[in-house]
């Protein structure tokens, strides 16, 4: 195992790769341990020097070479050099030639799940970023786009089903048992985009037509006896194919489109051209084994990943360092999707929740970075939060600033002038400008700065002139490489109220939100309302108009009036969650020993106001996850804030007593629909069950929904109420979720979850051992190590350190098979520096001793950015 850290790449060093490869034929001998590849490409050189090729765990055969209208013929090794990491041809020809190579790759020793794998025994690809060069020698880098024909040769018993991107060709049998398919994808793509899946499997089948009429059959390719549970992701699919042409125009491009699911993945997902790759859990749902978040994920995630058929396929990025471009505008897609197939304020605090638990957290940590960095050690670690979440906000920004019709006149520009190409930022916005007549070369400070901005909020009321002096001010804290920050565009949807329901009108101002940008470092706002008025309450950032964090000099008393004013459904969730911080700080450092009753009062009567809405209403009793308290104190004491959290929560629980009763004493809506206005009625039951679960004395009560649960989404939350609780009925509860379930390695996957994420450090040594942890599966080993450590705060950040102890060994031996899921697991420990003293040490030598044992380069760059990053720059 290799210690050092990735060699940096640099934005500033970008080059034009000096060949481009005009077409790719691949043939494929499938054989678990000795699978052969044939790779011919089509190079037509576009300067002098040297062809580099990557290669990573290939076994080269043979290297042939012909100059155009020459036979192929082997070249002498002096002709070329071969090494770890690729194949370097020393004087290719000046002209247009065939280059074929012949290798042999692993799939079932490859446990990096990176390039052509075995999972569940059939073989499967997964190639971004970097693994295409895993399967052959080639330039994988994005800018370098090709069209593929692909033929594949398999035993037809053992995989009947040989699969990859664009339209199928010719297939049909061969001697000895053996069977092929060809396939022709017509759209140029780089190798990250490549797709193969051979097997045998279940297969769901629709169709779908497009807004012209050009028919397209669908398939969803799943385990044996699966088929019915991927009826919501074929669902999900047509909607999400409906939505994009009637959205922004786009209609699908080819006569197929298959999804393929598959147990062992490191990812949710990934968008290949016509032949997409979803880790199971995000296809397979009924209601007896998913939740109603499953279901909601599994319709986010199909739809993003179609999404990108436009936004990363037909466009894809220049290099990665654009990442962003197609992630967070994808992510900007179907965060809007999700809004119009379910509520839009529920789906927009759910964003922010989201945002602010991961990418906040990221921001305020060693691990910072910007949207677009200007360099990366591992291209493996820059899929990010940051680059995901944050990347949509800024397209959000940048809805909000020109409006709706002219966003759609720029991505309609975009599309028309890109499509085929791999490209920047500044192409994007360039389509944008084009679209306005709009410089936004400032906006785009957004993408190089990391770190969230900070809007400070002075207010001075005159009664005598009824005149509301705001000041403004931004700031952004130092990060790793950048202490001084510019001041960006901040949009911030604003409103005056009146403290009755409605609007007040001011002088140059009517009486509705209105669009402030603030663009400078700080600026002043004066409201003179007619004489005699009473002060307005200001409501600023409707909506979550832009990522920043807002500090306003309130009291309890002003802030708690402002939520009753409140006309923006975000603003009203998010003002209790301030008093909610505030309360929960408060408690957790001892100055105040029980919950206020005004807040609690006020939390149950928001409530009790929203219960028509009652995915709102669920919403409004959720109290801030511990690791996002961090950011309100340093340093951190985990373990507190979990204990304070949980006061507070019981207090809650008490208020609602009786809401919470009549709610559950209610049936269950049946028979089970996952569609929005039946989800909306389970969120609100399941969040008054968590909220029984901190009161200690209704284990009786929980045990009772536990059994007679209706479906999983009920069943899921009594029985973490019920671990929460630590209640006499845990433990039953528990081994009867385990014995009904132990066949199905989704839902068991949710049992480990909740015991670790609940739990002790104890519990997941424990677990760990358990005869069915599979340290080759990442959903398995997430459900237990990443649900400690990123959601059980207050066992991970334990002060003696049996928190870090606990989980230390599993990460060193993830690391080892798989990289890319040691790397992210070692993202928990971002929070670190913000830790009180004594957690914090045991925390810093956690990572000393990692590092000592030896890490892949992916998990070292995350190491080494934690104990070396600089927040002060």
């Amino acid at each position: 195992m290799r210690t050092e850290t990735p060699v940096a790449v640099k934005l500033a060093e970008y080059k034009p790769y000096p060949f481009s490869i005009d077409e790719v034929r691949l043939e494929f001998r499938l054989v678990p341990a000795s699978t052969q590849v044939r790779a011919t490409l089509k190079v037509t050189p576009a300067g002098n020097g040297p062809m580099r090729l990557d290669g990573e765990s290939l076994q080269l055969k043979s290297i042939r070479l012909a100059p155009e209208g020459s036979p192929l013929a082997d070249i002498g090794s002096d002709a070329f050099t071969a090494d770890e990491h690729g194949l370097t041809l020393h004087t290719p020809p000046a002209g247009p030639f065939l280059l074929e190579t012949v290798v042999e790759i692993s799939p079932e020793t490859n446990s990096a799940l990176s390039g052509l794998y075995m999972s569940g025994g059939r073989f499967c690809t997964q190639c971004e970023a970097v693994g295409f060069r895993r399967i052959t020698f080639y330039p994988d880098r994005p800018d370098v786009m090709s069209s593929f024909k692909v033929r594949i040769e398999a035993e037809k018993a053992a995989y009947p089903y040989l699969l990859s991107n664009g339209t199928p060709g010719e297939a049909g049998d061969m001697d000895g048992g053996w069977h092929f398919a060809e396939w022709d994808d017509p759209h140029k793509k780089p190798g990250y985009l490549f797709a193969l899946c051979a097997g045998d499997y279940d297969v769901l089948r629709d169709s779908f037509t497009t807004a012209s009429g050009a028919h397209v059959d669908l398939g969803i390719y799943v385990d044996k006896g699966e088929a019915p549970r991927a009826a919501w992701a074929m669902d999900s699919l047509k909607r999400s194919m409906r939505w994009d042409e009637e959205t922004y125009g786009r209609e699908y491009d080819l006569g197929v489109f298959n999804i393929v699911a598959v147990r062992d993945f490191n990812f949710g997902a990934m968008e290949n051209k016509g032949l997409n790759i979803f880790n199971s859990a995000y296809v397979l749902a009924d209601e007896s084994t998913a939740t109603d978040a499953d279901f909601e994920a599994i319709e986010s995630i199909v739809a993003h990943e179609y999404f990108h058929n436009w936004t990363g396929n037909r466009i894809t990025c220049r290099d990665w360092f654009q990442l962003c471009l197609k992630e967070g505008l994808t992510v900007f897609r179907d965060q809007n999707f999700s809004a119009d197939m379910r509520s839009r304020p529920v789906q927009r605090i759910k964003d922010v929740i989201k945002l602010r638990a991961r990418q906040f957290a990221e921001d305020a940590g060693p691990l910072a970075h910007s949207v677009r960095p200007d360099t990366y050690a591992s291209i493996d670690n820059l899929y990010t939060s940051t680059v995901y979440e944050k990347g949509s906000e800024l397209i959000g920004m940048l809805r909000r600033q020109i409006g709706p019709e002219s966003f759609r006149k720029g991505m309609d520009i975009y599309f028309e002038r890109h499509d085929g190409q791999a490209v920047t930022i500044e192409d994007y916005y360039a389509c944008f400008e084009a679209a306005t007549g709009k410089d936004f070369s400032q906006f785009r400070r957004w993408y190089v700065q990391a770190g969230t901005p900070e809007i400070t909020v002075e207010e001075n009321w005159d009664a005598a002139s009824a005149t509301l002096t705001v000041k403004l001010a931004q700031s952004t804290r130092p990060t790793n490489g950048q202490p001084v920050k510019k001041p960006v565009p901040v949009p911030l949807l604003s409103a005056l109220l009146d403290g009755k329901g409605g609007h007040a009108a001011a002088e140059g101002q009517a009486a509705e939100p209105f669009l402030y940008v603030l663009d400078r470092e700080s600026a002043e706002l004066v409201f003179k309302l007619p004489a005699g008025a009473p002060r307005p309450l200001l409501s600023l950032n409707r909506d979550f108009s832009a990522p920043v964090r807002l500090k306003r000099m309130l009291s309890r008393d002003d802030r708690l009036a402002l939520v009753r004013a409140e006309t923006d459904p975000f603003n009203t969730w998010d003002g209790l969650q301030a008093l909610i911080k505030e309360e929960i700080l408060t408690l957790a450092d001892g100055s105040q020993t029980v919950p206020d009753t005004a807040l609690v009062a006020a939390i149950g009567e928001a409530v009790r106001g929203a219960l028509q809405d009652p995915a709102f209403a669920a919403l409004l009793t959720r109290l801030p996850d511990v690791g996002e308290l961090f950011l309100e104190r340093e340093p951190a004491d985990a373990v507190a804030l979990a204990a304070a959290r949980r006061k507070l929560q019981a207090s809650i629980a008490v208020e609602l007593a009786a809401e919470i009763a009549d709610t559950l004493a209610q049936a269950s809506p049946a028979p089970y629909n996952p569609g929005a206005e039946q989800a909306s009625v389970r969120a609100l039951r399941s969040a008054f069950i968590m909220l029984l679960g901190g009161r200690g004395d209704a284990a009786d009560m929980l045990a009772e929904l536990y059994r007679n649960a209706p479906n999983m989404t009920e069943q899921l939350s009594a029985l973490r109420a019920l671990t929460v609780s630590a209640g006499p009925g845990r433990e039953e509860a528990l081994a009867d979720f385990e014995a009904q379930w132990k066949s199905n390695a989704l839902v068991m996957d949710k049992w480990f979850s909740v015991q670790a994420g609940l739990g002790s450090a104890e519990d997941v040594r424990r677990l760990v051992t358990h005869p069915d942890f599979d340290l080759r599966n990442p959903n398995r080993v997430r459900s237990v190590i990443a649900a400690f450590a990123m959601q059980n705060l207050a066992a991970f950040h334990a002060p003696d350190g049996s928190g870090y102890r606990a989980v230390e060994e599993t990460i060193l031996a993830a690391d080892k098979a798989n990289p890319a899921l040691g790397a992210r697991l070692l993202t928990a420990f971002e929070q670190w520096r913000l830790l009180e003293p004594k957690a914090r040490a045991e925390a810093e030598a956690c990572l000393r001793r990692l590092v000592a044992a030896g890490l892949s380069p992916n998990a070292m760059d995350i190491a080494h950015r934690a104990l070396d990053g600089d927040t002060k720059g």
